[in-house]
């Protein structure tokens, strides 16, 4: 579906033809024409078909709006509706959406709870001695234990260290995989919408490839006339059937081309092949010239363009990220609470077997490890360095933006200009072609004089089609590289 590659193909597919016819007849061009003997009517080169010269309708209907035809802006907005790289990254967004719930509940006190049953192994526990000549029993054993505890913790040093830099690394995150929606869509929007010109476009072809084939069937009527009457060669008319078959073979293949780009816009918004597709308006409207200058418009893409705002919000996720990181070279502070209900209490003396009692404890720790200053470390700047890729990429995206706005900048002026310069083109080769064809009829022509003529309209054809088509795809360009095409994805 690009614009080039299209204008290229469609091109060469239709000159093919005229230029064999060409280098047919040049061997023949200011030759003098043999004389022809008087009562001998000249042989025919072949035996013609009865409708090898009949003119085919031109389909000129192929690039008429039709009333409930789809439109350009119809096609993209339901491609970038039904993109597949639009779908994966509205997923990249939900998965970012949930980390920022997991950072935030990292706010919250953690709460954890047992309940926890054990079974000791029994044995005779030893006496503390005599008194009186008895023996004093020792502690009794109670061989089942149950327990049941809560406990919360407040991680204090991690609030400020570790939780509020996470947080802020998912939400940029988050930005990020938003924007990165939005880039996704509006390209999605821009190829469908480039598409669906380079469907007219294709469509305007065949039409240009008919009129081209009865241009090269009228050759051929005009020769034969002309080698009836003795004004024309052999080799002229032969060169002429040379030129028509290369022109049908120009039709098929324009035909195919046009069935490629439908399906291309088909696949674009998916949709069935069954489903009808017919063009909701055509390429005669005329366009609005663009207003600004290129400066304005590079200062307004590198504002507004998705990939720039995506790559900032990740630069700054990843600084935060860095922060925690290094979180390890400090101590972490915790403070935490425990109730403790049991069978029997660790803290109740003597135990009691089937004996429950509840106690709670609260305090506050300090814990740091020389380990973790060595991993913090080496994390740190491994962070660092993501930052310092994600910065020079974001610089790469904006030289490419440059580019891209220049590019399509001179693009829509160029497309404007061929327009103009292509109406003065077709006008003067059409009027070409009806002198030529005048002189060649009555004999004051040569063969080769009408196939350039020829050549020269269906040229001149082309490129009054292509630039109209040019022109419109150069403006969706223009739009996408400043950035006018994104728009916010839906909460």
């Amino acid at each position: 579906m690009r614009t080039v590659a299209g204008h290229v193909v469609i091109f060469v597919t239709m000159s093919c033809a005229l230029s064999i016819s060409l280098a047919g007849v040049s061997s023949a061009q200011g030759r003098p024409r043999p004389p022809v003997q008087q009562g001998v009517p000249p042989a025919a080169p072949n035996a013609p078909a009865a409708d090898d010269t009949a003119p085919l309708a031109v389909p000129t209907d192929l690039v008429q709006a039709r009333p409930g035809g789809i439109t350009s802006d119809q096609v993209g907005t339901r491609a970038a509706a039904t993109s597949w790289s639009a779908k994966a990254s509205e997923e990249s967004l939900r998965g970012a959406a949930a980390r920022v719930d997991q950072a935030w509940a990292s706010f919250l006190p953690r709460l954890s709870g047992i309940a926890k049953y054990t079974r000791l192994s029994d044995f005779t526990p030893p006496s503390f001695g005599f008194l009186g000549g008895a023996a004093i029993p020792g502690i009794p054993l109670v061989l089942d234990n149950w327990l049941l505890q809560a406990t919360i913790n407040v991680p204090i040093s991690d609030y400020f260290l570790r939780i509020d830099q996470n947080y802020t690394a998912a939400t940029h995150s988050q930005d990020a995989a938003r924007w990165d929606v939005m880039g996704a869509r509006a390209t999605a929007a821009a190829n469908g919408r480039a598409a669906y010109y380079t469907w007219l476009r294709a469509r305007g072809a065949v039409i240009v490839a008919v009129q081209a084939l009865n241009d090269q069937r009228t050759h051929l009527r005009d020769g034969r006339n002309q080698f009836a009457v003795g004004n024309a060669s052999r080799a002229d008319v032969l060169r002429a059937e040379t030129a028509v078959a290369s022109a049908e073979f120009a039709l098929e293949q324009a035909k195919n081309l046009s069935d490629l780009s439908e399906k291309q816009v088909r696949v674009a918004i998916h949709v069935a092949d069954e489903a009808p597709l017919l063009p909701g308006e055509d390429l005669e409207t005329p366009l609005e010239p663009m207003q600004g200058n290129q400066k304005q418009m590079l200062i307004e893409a590198l504002s507004a363009r998705p990939e720039i705002k995506s790559a900032d919000a990740n630069a700054t996720s990843a600084r935060k990220q860095a922060a925690v990181s290094r979180a390890g070279l400090y101590p972490s502070l915790s403070a935490f609470a425990d109730g403790i209900y049991a069978s029997p209490n660790p803290r109740y003396f003597p135990p009691k077997a089937d004996y429950w009692f509840g106690t709670w404890d609260v305090g506050a720790q300090l814990t740091w490890s020389p380990n973790d200053t060595l991993v913090a470390s080496g994390a740190g700047a491994d962070a660092d360095s993501r930052v310092a890729a994600i910065e020079a990429n974001k610089n790469n995206v904006r030289d490419g933006i440059e580019v891209e706005v220049t590019q399509t900048w001179q693009n829509v002026h160029q497309a404007d200009f061929a327009i103009e310069s292509g109406t003065r083109e077709l006008a003067s080769a059409t009027e070409a072609y009806r002198v030529a064809r005048e002189l060649f009829n009555n004999g004051r022509g040569t063969s080769t004089t009408l196939t350039d003529a020829e050549t020269d309209l269906t040229r001149a054809r082309l490129d009054v089609l292509n630039a109209k088509a040019d022109a419109r795809i150069a403006r969706i360009r223009l739009e996408h590289s400043l950035g006018r095409d994104a728009k916010a994805p839906a909460p």
